[in-house]
């Protein structure tokens, strides 16, 4: 009842049922096409032996089993014993020329090895070899939007941008939860060489300076790596003017040692009335001309200008760079060039940098007016205004016109709060259902008490970690962020604007401009009956609180000793999709953490390596306040 000698190429082979994908057992090469020499298949038993089999012996069922067509479905499986050899080869899988197999009943043990050890995945319930390579750094506690690390490459002259579009982009890819950093080279440059003399530092025939600021360079290249490879990075921004061909290569050249991907963003600019609007904006308030009259530092940068200019080579997707992903921001996004962009975080950078401008306009953020659930300490539902939230509705209505805005376009959730308070101000408004309030799920027109009491281990969670925390059935703030990105996007494209919305809403809005971690976020303030003017700024944005005096309940909730502490490991989050959990690996798909447990340990052999854990981190599931 051991293994054949050999397989019998010209005939159908009954075999065993496993649930493989074609070939994948057999070892690179196979594919399922060929049967591959170096494997034997088990005959299936015949009747008088597996009735002479002991008892309890494990004799799998047979299955046809094709060249062409690789396995088929089988209509009867027998469940294999993981207990009785644990973390082994089912005892009908084929086994390696010269060895026995344990298939037939009363077979010898294998004499050889199996090429590789197979494991059970949780989820496939397939087994499948273990890949034995060293795991990989976790790379970030949020979601995995890249998978490599990738470098951003800035080029163009100077007073073209580009610090401004590296800060905007990397507030950006943070907010949505991509751990992502600048390096700016002239910071390394300042550090290096404390004293700015004048822009003959920037001349191509200074030898010396040229041998700086290459070492400054490679300085940040080692910080880039260190921070992608170590520090949990994701994306790093390399802000510098790399307007040489040779510059650009070398960063080419050390992304593909480290497995990094490179994609450039070159910003062109002709006009000379927008550099010259960036020099005396930005520039002249540089460290580089700390203590000098604006008059002879105009003239130095522009100088040091025409110094980068004699040697710059832009980028040239139709010839000498057509293999470089990239993308040419021409005229400060009059017109766009992209060339070979490679996966979804490319093309998401793309669209952003599509988005934005640098038009002068303000953009005004606030909560609906008090409402009856205010009052009554409930969080979520669509109650309408109280009498108070009336008042501020008429308030909010006379500081409009005071502001005398220019074609103000006003945004409203489709909650009946949002919408009366926008009633009063006499304006065409626009309802977004991504404005809606943070869904509370189960916990929707609850007090804080009624949670506390009713959902006591939800009412803690929540404290333990609430941008991650999701509601039974409900959102997180994380979630939130999700559904709020096409509203940013938005913002971005277009000039004065009024957004009437929630409290939670109104925290995800304001961390994206003032650049608040997802730790901050949560707690960030943003009162009834106040509004907030954002002015976007050089490298930021200048935030302006404007309280209309009229009273109104405090609906905010300080940050709780047990959040101080921080999040529980193995805390639930109640998780259906990737984006819901911090860790991508930790993120059980049933309701409770017992559940899961009993569910791994009945999928698994009891001992198992370490590349298998007995445990999964969960996540985390609970909430106060629908804003909160």
């Amino acid at each position: 009842m051991g293994a054949s000698s050999s397989p019998q190429p010209a005939q159908r082979f009954l075999l065993p049922r496993f649930p493989l994908r074609r070939g994948r057992a057999w070892g690179p090469g196979t594919g399922g096409e060929e049967l591959p020499q170096h494997v034997h298949f088990l005959a299936p038993p015949t009747p008088s032996a597996a009735a002479a089999a002991p008892r309890g012996c494990c004799c799998p069922p047979a299955m046809p089993f094709r060249k062409a067509l690789g396995w088929r479905k089988g209509v009867r499986r027998r469940p294999w014993d993981p207990g009785a050899r644990p973390f082994s080869p089912p005892p009908f899988l084929p086994t390696q020329a010269g060895g026995e197999g344990r298939g037939g009943c009363g077979s010898r043990e294998p004499s050889g090895k199996m090429p590789m050890e197979l494991t059970q995945s949780r989820i496939q319930k397939l087994w499948i070899p273990v890949d034995h390579r060293p795991a990989l750094p976790r790379r970030s506690c949020g979601p995995q939007l890249t998978n490599s690390p990738t470098v951003i490459v800035m080029v163009g002259l100077p007073a073209r941008g580009k610090t401004y579009i590296s800060k905007k982009l990397t507030r950006y890819l943070n907010w949505i939860g991509v751990p992502t950093k600048v390096f700016n080279v002239g910071e390394y440059r300042r550090e290096a060489v404390r004293h700015y003399s004048s822009y003959s530092f920037f001349r191509p025939d200074n030898e010396e300076a040229m041998k700086v600021r290459r070492q400054c360079a490679l300085a940040a290249l080692r910080d880039v790596k260190l921070y992608l490879s170590e520090e949990g990075g994701q994306i790093a921004v390399f802000d510098a003017t790399n307007t040489t061909r040779e510059r650009r290569e070398l960063i080419v050249n050390f992304s593909k040692e480290n497995d990094f991907k490179v994609f450039f963003i070159e910003s062109v600019c002709d006009d000379p009335t927008v550099v010259a609007t960036n020099v005396m904006e930005v520039k002249l308030s540089s460290p580089d001309y700390r203590g000098c009259n604006s008059t002879d530092a105009m003239d130095d940068f522009m100088k040091r200008i025409n110094c980068y200019q004699a040697s710059y080579q832009p980028l040239d997707p139709d010839n000498h760079d057509r293999e470089l992903s990239l993308i040419k921001v021409i005229d400060v996004g009059r017109r766009f060039l992209v060339n070979r962009v490679q996966d979804h975080i490319q093309s998401r950078i793309v669209y952003y940098l599509m988005n934005i401008h640098v038009q002068p306009r303000t953009i005004y953020l606030c909560r609906h007016g008090e409402s009856e659930s205010n009052l009554k300490g409930l969080i979520g539902g669509d109650l309408g205004l109280s009498s108070r939230g009336k008042k501020f509705a008429t308030a909010l209505s006379k500081f409009v016109e005071e502001q005398n805005l220019k074609d103000l376009k006003v945004w409203t959730s489709q909650l009946k709060r949002t919408i009366q308070t926008a009633e009063s101000l006499k304006l065409p408004y626009e309802q977004w259902k991504a404005l809606n309030e943070i869904d509370a799920g189960v916990c929707e027109e609850m007090t804080y008490d009624e949670i506390k009491e009713k959902y006591p281990e939800e009412f803690a969670l929540r404290d333990q970690d609430k941008y991650y925390y999701r509601y039974p059935s409900g959102e997180s703030y994380q979630d939130l962020v999700q559904r709020l990105e096409p509203v940013i996007m938005e913002l971005e494209r277009q000039e004065n604007v009024l957004v009437i919305c929630h409290q939670a809403v109104m925290r995800c809005l304001l961390a994206y401009f003032l650049d608040k971690s997802a730790d901050e976020m949560p707690y960030l303030k943003c009162p009834l009956h106040t509004v907030l003017k954002l002015t976007p700024v050089a490298y930021g944005c200048r935030v302006e609180s404007i309280c209309l005096n009229v009273e109104a309940v405090n609906t905010h909730r300080e940050r709780t000793e047990e959040a101080k502490k921080g999040p529980n490991p193995l805390m639930r989050r109640n998780s259906v999709t990737p984006l819901a959990s911090p860790e991508p690996t930790k993120k059980p798909r049933i309701n409770s953490f017992e559940e899961h447990m009993a569910s791994t340990s009945a999928a698994l052999p009891s001992c198992l390596p370490q590349e298998v854990p007995t445990q999964l981190a969960g996540q985390n599931m609970n909430d106060s306040q629908k804003p909160s």
